[in-house]
């Protein structure tokens, strides 16, 4: 169990909605990702796949990889990845491979998510290593953020 200060899940993941923001701001899919070891951020990220016509520049893989550059390490033990939205197969595999401690999550993805929606690649006991995981923290602001950017697609 985490020993974070009471309220930090949600200050954390205040700061990737901030990213998902950028994202929206790029016209790519709000979503946003925050990497903490302790009380510092090491990496953050946003949606970038369309600017970079890269598919894996998701959230997630943008905030591994510069959590990694930071501490100059592949491991991200002690540290923990806040996102706004549940991680694909993909964002999942890297979490594990990672080695990062925590996951925190916001809206679910009943289309695409790994970490308990359609499977559950975090927690698989069958790998070498398991993160601690939360989902449905400011679900409601992070679901709504993505809903709010779908609906304005549309329109155009």
């Amino acid at each position: 169990m985490s020993n974070l200060p009471q309220g930090m899940d949600e200050q954390a993941m205040s700061l990737a909605l901030i990213e998902a923001e950028k994202a929206a701001d790029l016209d790519e899919v709000p979503v946003g990702a925050v990497v903490f070891k302790g009380d510092d951020i090491v990496g953050r990220g946003h949606n970038l796949t369309r600017t970079t016509q890269d598919p894996t520049a998701h959230a997630e893989m943008v905030a591994i990889r510069a959590a990694a550059e930071t501490l100059n390490a592949w491991w991200l033990e002690g540290c923990t990845l806040y996102v706004t939205l549940e991680p694909c197969a993909m964002c999942s595999g890297s979490i594990v491979l990672a080695r990062l401690d925590r996951l925190v999550f916001g809206a679910t993805d009943p289309k695409a998510g790994a970490c308990g929606s359609l499977r559950n690649i975090v927690e698989d006991p069958r790998l070498n290593h398991r993160i601690e995981m939360m989902g449905g923290v400011m679900e409601a602001e992070c679901g709504e953020r993505l809903r709010s950017f779908f609906r304005e697609k549309r329109k155009t």
